[in-house]
């Protein structure tokens, strides 16, 4: 081995891949073993066979072996001087119910131990691999917790030896659902000859690694059963979907059809690309040709893609996110920086770097308007957005591009990783929650992604008119999210495009941030109300992908593995974190439950012990949040999960109170026309205005009243929101800030050509409304528990509440007065009949006086006054009598 093989670095992971030095190293691996063994005993070629086996390899343009058994130091040195790498399987006693035995737990953990000493530290070795394809028999038997358990055991036993080193273990679909926490990287076998499944699974399993690289471990297809030509077709595209996925790596197998297993020669397997004379096959041609197109097969078409970041006083940050911009792998791009009216260093920054384009505001504008004045400059078909607080991979537009040019997305994500250099506090509010986080509805469509890693066509940002300039400091990739699905536009993922996101160093910005995302809730919630629950919580119809793992985790996972343990896809369901232990932390529960506890019992001492338990609740379950986390080891500090605990009680309540003041500002809706005489009798009136009827004839189809409804309510400049999917309402309109209406259709066939319009009018109060009324509600209660006196106390609150109810009920009363005049003349527009209330037609069914009729003869009759022709100058219409 020489001199320059062993000073070269060690392959380190870096995200979604791995880098060896400054630059990225892509496994491009084959299956490499095992043989009959040598003259020395050894599962290996001869060493002269073996040097001629790596020369082969090198001609095919692979650098990586993946071998069976551990080397001796002869094929590692082999191997270094052939520039190849070893991904070393580490055997034992695996197909044994080891768990059950402890002289098997120990043998095996010695034998990772001396496998990892065996290889000192050797150039060649890439990583280790502590198990591969475990029995999910006897992972059934022991039970997949313990043996993930265990697995990490032989993963630190191997880190204790050779605390640099990398390790894996080579899981398959049978056991998919095993989950060893200390893994460096995911590394999966998998066998699959159809396209769509194929690349469905990768997918799957991409997520599954999260924010790990994933190496495929092994692959490969028969020629004896499947044919040569079939073999190679097969091979051409796996690699190429394997490297156009994101994967690390690939590993095929294998090598050359020498293969030995079990004591015995195979002869019946031809997995090779060699034969076992070492000839090359037609698939080692094929193998070849994409082992030198990988990791970057063309893209079909490369559009130009403007790169905007929008900057606030982060030039603490902002050097290193240019300096990554300007060394993405894309041919066409421009990166543009908007300075919202930043005080900093900004601009000196932005001079170090010419290539960029510098556009400075002359005020501080907000998030939103900053990032459309960079879609108004962008020349790029695509336009991508990233913060200033990032530093992007050099492949994220490969990814990014690669995906939304080849799907029916318009819109497209990736993660966000805590950079290795961050702070151990950043690390801690990285598991913390309120974090940027994506929002699964599958492996491949988003219902969200941050603002920090998103790419758009700029066509479809201008379908839904850009970010909307409300949202000054965040909430603005939420609500495009939104908005571009309204439209029907579907947003992708790609979980190799990713960036190294640097996270708030203090417990003072982390909670100023949780602030702003405070604020940018009650700007969503009066803009998108169908999202959010009654609380002002968020509804999210997919899966949250975060560090921070919300609620707390009380059920044990469901495993579907087929009948009698035999499924070869044996699909793990995690039990979702119990969300409803969460309310313990909101600022709701310490409002409403633990701080009138605490009040109530300074009049009720027999009260303290419920406020204590109620208190102990919500630090219990913080506690528990806090040693779940999971937090990266190298960062990891003894005050980690305290902090982390401390994050989880703080911030329900510093984002839930923003964003309540935010929700409660007295802001004075849009004005609604004034009462009329109509609307005026209609609320004094004691009949319901519940629900109104119109008879149509011809029909008048339901969907295009409703759609009549919301254009008069915008005509008329009523604030409402129309229904969007997920509403038990056509359309709410708000009157006034204490109330608003509900208005819901429905359509009834009666005869041929004749249809009723039922509109149900149900009224609603606001959160100001709720507000005032519980407040009072238990403003009183405590008043009454301080005096003592039940008797006055129970009058006091016979004589508010009553008269705020009533009160209110009478501002809801006026609204649906309003509604129904205004459905009464869009009605008679329709040329549709009103059929009248049961109140009205009783009324109408009354008998009437009997009218009295005057002789046109009679001497009583009043004189009529003798007409007269009009003056050519006087007015139509006779003028009022004094």
């Amino acid at each position: 081995m020489s001199e320059s093989d062993s000073s070269r670095p060690r392959v380190m992971v870096d995200g979604k891949f791995f880098r060896r030095g400054a630059e990225k190293f892509y496994a491009k691996g084959l299956a490499y073993g095992p043989f009959a063994p040598n003259a020395d005993g050894e599962p290996f070629a001869a060493p002269e066979q073996t040097g001629r086996d790596f020369a082969l390899v090198r001609e095919l343009g692979a650098n990586l072996l993946r071998v069976y058994h551990v080397p001796p130091r002869w094929l590692l040195d082999l191997a270094a001087q052939h520039g190849l790498l070893l991904l070393v399987d580490i055997p034992w006693d695996k197909h044994r119910c080891f768990l059950d035995s402890a002289p098997l737990r120990a043998a095996a953990k010695d034998q990772v131990r001396q496998a990892v000493k065996s290889c000192a530290q050797h150039p060649a070795v890439f990583a280790f691999s502590v198990a591969n394809e475990i029995p999910p028999d006897i992972v059934r038997w022991s039970g997949e917790r313990a043996v993930a358990e265990f697995l990490d055991e032989l993963v630190l036993e191997a880190k204790r030896v050779d605390p640099g080193c990398l390790c894996t273990f080579t899981n398959f679909p049978p056991t998919e659902f095993l989950r060893p926490q200390s893994l460096d990287f995911l590394c999966f076998n998998v066998y699959l000859h159809q396209p769509q499944p194929f690349r469905n699974y990768l997918a799957r399993l991409q997520m599954m690694a999260d924010a790990k690289p994933l190496l495929l471990g092994e692959f490969g297809i028969d020629s004896l059963r499947e044919g040569e030509a079939r073999k190679c077709e097969i091979l051409r595209w796996q690699i190429e979907h394997s490297f156009r996925g994101g994967l690390a790596g690939t590993v095929v197998f294998s090598f050359t059809d020498d293969w030995f297993k079990e004591g015995q020669q195979v002869e019946d397997w031809q997995m090779g690309i060699t034969t076992a004379a070492r000839q090359p096959k037609e698939s080692f041609r094929v193998v070849q040709e994409m082992f030198h197109a990988a990791p970057h097969f063309p893209l079909a078409r490369h559009p130009k893609v403007s790169v905007v970041v929008a900057s606030y006083n982060a030039d603490r940050t902002l050097g290193t996110c240019l300096d990554s911009l300007e060394q993405l792998n894309y041919p066409d791009y421009e990166v543009i920086l908007v300075d919202d009216g930043s005080t900093d260093t900004t601009a000196q920054i932005a001079s170090h770097h010419p290539s960029v384009r510098f556009i400075q505001h002359d005020r501080n504008r907000g998030l939103s308007v900053a990032r459309n004045t960079g879609i108004a400059v962008a020349e790029g078909e695509i336009v991508a957005f990233t913060d200033a607080d990032c530093r992007a991979d050099e492949d994220w537009l490969y990814y990014l591009v690669g995906d939304l040019i080849t799907s029916d997305c318009a819109a497209i994500g990736g993660p966000n990783l805590l950079p290795p250099e961050d702070s151990a506090v950043a690390a801690a509010v990285m598991v913390s929650p309120g974090g940027p986080a994506h929002v699964m509805l599958d492996d491949r469509r988003a219902e969200h992604i941050p603002g920090c890693n998103m790419a758009f066509y700029k066509w479809a940002l201008a379908l839904v008119g850009g970010f909307d300039p409300i949202f000054r400091k965040a909430g603005d990739d939420v609500d495009i999210c939104w908005r571009l699905q309204q439209a029907g536009i579907v947003i992708g993922f790609n979980p190799a495009a990713f960036v190294w996101h640097f996270r708030r160093s203090t417990v003072g910005a982390y909670l100023k941030q949780q602030r702003g995302y405070g604020e940018a809730e009650a700007l969503l919630v009066r803009k998108h109300p169908e999202y959010f629950n009654a609380f002002g919580d968020s509804i999210w119809r997919g899966r949250i992908y975060t560090p921070a793992r919300f609620g707390v985790r009380l059920g044990r996972p469901v495993i579907y593995r087929g009948v009698f343990g035999s499924g070869l896809f044996q699909t793990l369901y995690a039990s979702e974190p119990a969300l409803t232990l969460m309310l313990f932390t909101t600022l709701e529960y310490h409002v409403l439950v633990t701080l009138p506890l605490w009040v109530l019992s300074a009049a009720f001492p027999h009260l303290l012990l419920l406020a204590a338990t109620s208190l102990l609740c919500s630090v219990g379950f913080c506690v528990a949040a806090g040693a779940q986390a999971a937090l990266p080891p190298a960062r990891r500090r003894w005050w980690s999960r305290p902090l982390v605990a401390l994050l989880f009680f703080l911030q329900p309540i510093v984002r839930g109170w923003q964003r309540y003041q935010g929700r409660l500002q007295l802001r004075s809706p849009k004005p609604q026309p004034p009462e009329s005489l109509e609307s005026l009798a209609l609320r004094d009136n004691p009949e319901s205005l519940r629900e109104v009827r119109y008879w149509a004839e011809p029909p008048v189809e339901r969907v295009e009243f409703v759609t009549r409804i919301i254009a008069e309510l915008d005509r008329l400049g009523w604030s409402n929101r129309a229904d969007i999917g997920w509403s038990e309402f056509d359309v709410e309109t708000y009157g006034n800030r204490w109330t608003s209406v509900q208005i819901v259709t429905a359509a009834e066939d009666h005869a041929p050509g004749q249809r009723m319009l039922r509109c149900r009018l149900r009224g609603r109060w606001s959160l100001p409304a709720k507000v005032v009324f519980w407040s009072l509600l238990a403003l009183e209660t405590l008043v009454l528990g301080l005096l003592g006196n039940w008797w006055v106390g129970l009058g006091l609150l016979v004589l508010t509440v009553p008269a705020l109810v009533w009160w209110l009920t009478h501002q809801q009363r006026a609204l649906q007065s309003l509604l129904v005049v205004m459905l009464d003349e869009l009605a008679k527009e329709l040329k549709l009949i009103k059929i009248p209330s049961e109140l009205t037609a009783k009324r109408a069914a009354q008998p009437l006086p009997p009218v009295v009729r005057v002789p046109e003869d009679s001497p009583f009759k009043a004189p009529q006054p003798p007409a007269r022709e009009p003056a050519e100058d006087s007015p139509s219409q006779p003028a009022p009598r004094p």
